[in-house]
């Protein structure tokens, strides 16, 4: 082959390549303004674990914001646009749970996030969400030091430090509880706030720690805590963790011959609790922000849109508090008149009396929010079943 005839070859191929390369630009080019200039959707995205041990709180939280979602656009949506729910599993791992909220802002452009159900995932995305200026909103997280994060963080949920006081006095008044064995899981946020809560509130309602035990998640073997707390004597035992060990630790108790029951927060409200503790966990309460029972108009119609989609199923605490997150956005983008973060999240921080399918939620001055009331529910029959509804004052 001769230079010129090389040199024209290596021409055409190079004008050929040029060429390619325009086309791909132009391509990309389409392809990343097409979110932009399609602009008739506002994307909420979703925050959870849908598989992992704790995929029991986050795959309920997205099936209620669905609902919500689909409710919402079939009324017309928000401010003229259509809800889209932008969905990720973290797996209940922390590092996940970051890299899930930034690829929500920078990739999916969210204007909110609802979640993680969870404590300890919502304290690491919280951050994320909060420098980026979106809306991020718990569906769950109850421990303390979430929303001190920015004025971008909120939650629905009805917070330890509001349900353990009004249950310890409930317990000492009604149930005559005075002796209480404490379990808690101290490589778990979650745990260690709602742990702290009830030793400041304990002495106030005349109730007495007689045992203060320590475990870490992920532990199988508890028949040292619990010959510790055999000794004590106590009336009932208080695990602040989730449901994987508190159903261990019940079958230990039952194991050493221990017969008072366990309570603890919406960490044990599964029924993977009931599944792994089985008898064990007979007579187990949860406290919590939502029961079926004894609904109110707005619940029982919710209830019955729910099973309407779930073949009779009827919703729970997760399902009920995703389904009021949506909602909850959505009221505050409407009063607004905006569907920017900027100027929706003011809204948000001056909703009160919402009246939700949890309850009615009213958001104060430190964005933390206040519901009644408190469901109080027992493990009978190998199911939950409502105790009590314990009202909570709404100051």
């Amino acid at each position: 082959m001769n230079f010129k005839k090389s040199a024209a070859l290596l021409l055409a191929g190079v004008l050929a390549l040029s060429v390619t390369a325009g086309c791909k630009k132009k391509e990309e080019a389409k392809t990343e303004a097409a979110p932009k200039a399609a602009g008739d959707t506002v994307k909420i995205g979703f925050l959870g674990a849908l598989t992992g041990d704790v995929a029991m709180f986050g795959a309920p939280t997205l099936a209620g914001m669905k609902m919500a979602a689909e409710e919402i656009n079939a009324a017309g949506g928000v401010n003229g646009k259509k809800i889209e729910i932008v969905e990720a599993d973290d797996r209940g791992d922390k590092q996940e749970g970051a890299s899930v909220t930034q690829k929500l802002i920078s990739r999916d452009n969210v204007v909110a996030i609802v979640g993680d159900p969870t404590t300890g995932i919502t304290k690491v995305a919280a951050p994320i969400a909060q420098k980026a200026q979106v809306v991020l909103l718990s569906a769950g997280a109850t421990g303390t030091g979430v929303v001190e994060i920015g004025d971008y963080i909120f939650r629905d949920t009805l917070l330890d430090s509001v349900a353990i006081p009004a249950l310890l006095d409930y317990y000492a008044k009604n149930l005559k509880f005075k002796k209480v064995a404490m379990i808690t899981s101290d490589n778990n946020d979650y745990s260690v706030g709602m742990s702290q809560l009830f030793r400041d509130s304990a002495k106030g309602a005349g109730i007495e720690i007689v045992a203060d035990e320590k475990i870490k998640d992920g532990d199988k073997d508890f028949s040292g805590q619990m010959t510790n707390i055999k000794a004590k004597k106590p009336d009932i035992l208080f695990y602040s963790g989730y449901y994987t060990e508190g159903a261990l630790l019940m079958k230990e108790a039952r194991k050493q011959g221990i017969k008072v029951n366990m309570f603890g927060g919406d960490g044990l409200f599964s029924p993977e609790f009931i599944k792994l503790g089985g008898t064990a966990v007979e007579g187990s309460m949860s406290y919590v922000g939502f029961s079926p029972e004894q609904a109110s108009p707005v619940t029982a119609k919710f209830i019955e849109a729910f099973k309407g989609k779930n073949n009779g199923a009827l919703p729970g605490l997760f399902d009920a508090q995703g389904y009021d997150a949506v909602k909850l956005i959505v009221a505050a983008m409407t009063t607004a008149k905006s569907n920017d973060p900027k100027v929706f999240k003011d809204a948000i921080a001056k909703i009160k009396n919402f009246e939700g399918v949890s309850g009615t939620i009213t958001i104060r001055n430190n964005r933390e929010p206040i519901k009644s009331p408190l469901c109080l529910l027992e493990v009978k029959g190998g199911k939950y079943v409502l105790k009590a509804k314990v009202p909570v004052k709404m100051d």
